[in-house]
């Protein structure tokens, strides 16, 4: 089973950024202890703060791989564009975000990705990742 974990912008600054938010682990420490817990699974990985970028990979494994794992960041509020490819591609769509976005403020409540989306997981922390995860198996 292959399985994409692509993160959106500013997600590479996990680990530095409102720790209070997003916690002291960085993506990568976060990313090799998936691994290795789920050594059977074949995970990849991609983080782009580039809007294009990230509908690019989506066209690359939306039709090859089983699952793709998408924190869009800000991204979520504010990409039709995101939001069109994931309709475009048959490869199923977990939106996932850290924090819990409708605790937060209110132009965060609106996900153009979720109505494309297999489901949402917010606010566990990077567990939500691992949630995540968990439904493709």
């Amino acid at each position: 089973m292959k399985i994409l974990i692509l993160n959106g912008p500013n997600l590479n600054l996990l680990g530095k950024r409102e720790r209070s938010i997003y916690g002291s682990l960085t993506f990568d420490e976060f990313f090799s202890s998936l691994k290795k817990k789920y050594a059977d699974v074949e995970l990849y990985y991609f983080q782009s703060n580039i809007e294009g970028e990230i509908i690019d990979k989506l066209h690359e494994v939306g039709f090859t791989f089983e699952g793709i794992i998408l924190n869009a960041g800000a991204y979520t509020h504010t990409s039709i564009a995101i939001g069109d490819a994931i309709k475009g591609i048959e490869t199923p769509v977990i939106e996932v975000h850290i924090s819990n976005v409708y605790a937060r403020e209110e132009f965060r409540h609106i996900s153009y990705i979720a109505p494309n989306a297999k489901g949402i997981i917010a606010g566990f922390g990077l567990n939500s990742y691992e949630l995540a995860l968990e439904s493709f198996l």
